[in-house]
């Protein structure tokens, strides 16, 4: 049985994001704002179908997946890319790989007690964010 990873995720750190934001190209303004936003992730998880939300005062991002089914994503609120996105299970992580323009591009979500660890990559920039259950 998969990890359950439903409910309310409050960000209590996040260490290289501006990295692997300027590995995106964006731009030096938003990066800025990027790097204090305090970010809450929301799951709504059915088996292997996700509803997820990103959600900050600067933007917010919904996605939506089903696990092992690749779909076209828009990445409006980081980058503004069209990626081939495909989320599998590693055991109890989520693994995301999405292949367009950028390289090694791709995240892995875990749950570890009450923490969320997720792992944003990009070429050769990793980002580590951790949140708690709220």
């Amino acid at each position: 049985m998969p990890a359950d990873y439903n409910g309310r995720w409050e960000m209590l750190s996040s260490e290289n994001f501006e990295d692997v934001m300027k590995a995106l190209d964006i731009d030096f303004a938003t990066r800025k704002i990027g790097c204090h936003l305090h970010q809450t992730k929301v799951f709504v998880q059915n088996g292997d179908k996700f509803e997820t939300k990103t959600l900050s005062t600067f933007r917010n991002y919904e996605v939506n997946f089903t696990v092992g089914e690749e779909f076209e994503e828009q990445t409006k609120a980081l980058d503004n890319r069209t990626v081939k996105t495909l989320v599998t299970w590693d055991g109890d992580k989520l693994v995301c790989v999405q292949k367009g323009e950028k390289e090694n591009r791709g995240w892995k979500h875990w749950i570890d007690g009450d923490l969320l660890h997720l792992e944003i990559t990009v070429l050769d920039k990793v980002c580590h964010q951790v949140f708690k259950r709220a």
